[in-house]
């Protein structure tokens, strides 16, 4: 039986783990350029099957793509426009959401009053400030919009990346020493990786719809502000809907009452359930999964390395990570830690034979 040097497998493991924290270090210090980056390639992946369709009806690809780039660019301009002014106006208003915000907490605290619980407005406005509920929102939007300045440099980006999305599983192909036994394997992970951004772009975009609409109708302030922001944050399984209602749950609440507040919140618990336990587990397939932990986790890491487009591609940046462990040998152990529910993955019979073909 051969003997294993501890010593060295230790070295190698200190050596690999000073190895991620020098990457991460440069990616950190290299984020005013990996951002738009980062951003342009999510974008890219999202249009391609669209500019595919597009060649298929024999529509030249540069001319698919120019035109894709015009619809994105006037939709990108004009929701910037809404979204801007939306905040700024909402800003503005903030001294007279609190105000409003004092009258609605009147009958609690005299509802307190009937079981001895002396406790003034002010005390209870401390603690629901609009101002504060709205801050983290605002502040990744604003953190987006930085990011959006630079969109010649996105488009032109986007634009570079649809025109080589022809040729780069040929050349991740021959870039392997071995490319027929990966073959199988790169289809399958640039399959996955676009496969969940275009069905959790479209189930955002979706989610993003119906709130704004339920919004408008309910009587909500700025609702297409809120409905952007179910959109950008539906990214974010789990807790980013949570954080997406909490500050139209609580304008509603200061405009409108507890009753449209409680209608407010219906809506977005009706829309979330049905979107992210019916539809998107019916298109987007099983072993896509992420434990809430790491859902968390991720959002603190790719926010802290990427800031403001790296929580809200937190997510999807560690899908990818999920899905290319996945479909490496030696790094499904990894991809099991991060999965929500270990039966998903589990390979199919079809599957099972693919690989074993492979190897």
């Amino acid at each position: 039986m051969p003997r294993i040097d501890t010593q060295s497998v230790a070295y190698k493991g200190f050596a690999i783990m000073a190895f991620v924290v020098v990457i991460l270090a440069g990616i950190k210090a290299a984020s005013p350029i990996v951002v738009p980056f980062v951003l342009s390639a999510f974008i890219a992946v999202i249009c391609n099957p669209m500019i595919d369709g597009l060649t298929r009806l024999k529509v030249p690809r540069a001319l698919a793509v120019m035109l894709m780039m015009v619809v994105i660019v006037m939709m990108g301009l004009w929701l910037a426009q809404i979204v801007g002014s939306s905040i700024n106006e909402f800003s503005n208003q903030l001294p007279h959401y609190r105000d409003q915000l004092v009258d609605q907490f009147g009958w609690i605290t005299e509802k307190l009053r009937t079981f001895n619980i002396i406790i003034s407005k002010e005390q209870i406005l401390a603690y629901f400030d609009p101002g504060i509920a709205l801050s983290m929102t605002t502040n990744m939007l604003s953190g987006v919009g930085s990011v959006m300045a630079n969109l010649f440099l996105i488009i032109l980006t986007v634009v570079f990346m649809l025109f080589e999305s022809e040729t780069l599983p040929k050349k991740l192909h021959f870039a392997l020493d071995d490319p027929d036994m990966r073959m199988k394997q790169i289809d399958r992970f640039l399959h996955s990786v676009n496969q969940y951004m275009v069905i959790k772009t479209l189930v955002s975009l979706a989610t993003g719809v119906i709130i704004g609409t339920g919004l408008a109708i309910i009587g909500v302030d700025y609702a297409l502000l809120w409905g952007v922001v179910a959109f950008l944050f539906n990214y974010i399984p789990n807790i980013g809907s949570i954080i997406a209602a909490i500050p139209s749950v609580m304008l509603a609440f200061i405009q409108l009452g507890p009753a449209a507040a409680g209608g407010t919140a219906l809506l977005y618990l009706a829309t979330n359930t049905v979107m992210g336990n019916v539809v998107e587990p019916k298109y987007m397939g099983r072993g896509l999964g992420l434990s809430t932990l790491v859902v968390f986790l991720s959002l603190i890491f790719w926010g802290w390395l990427l800031g403001s487009v790296g929580m809200l591609l937190s997510v999807p940046l560690t899908m990818i990570v999920k899905i290319a462990l996945e479909s490496s040998k030696g790094g499904s152990w990894l991809a099991i830690l991060l999965a929500d529910d270990v039966e998903e993955l589990r390979p199919s019979p079809q599957e099972d034979k693919e690989n074993t073909e492979v190897v």
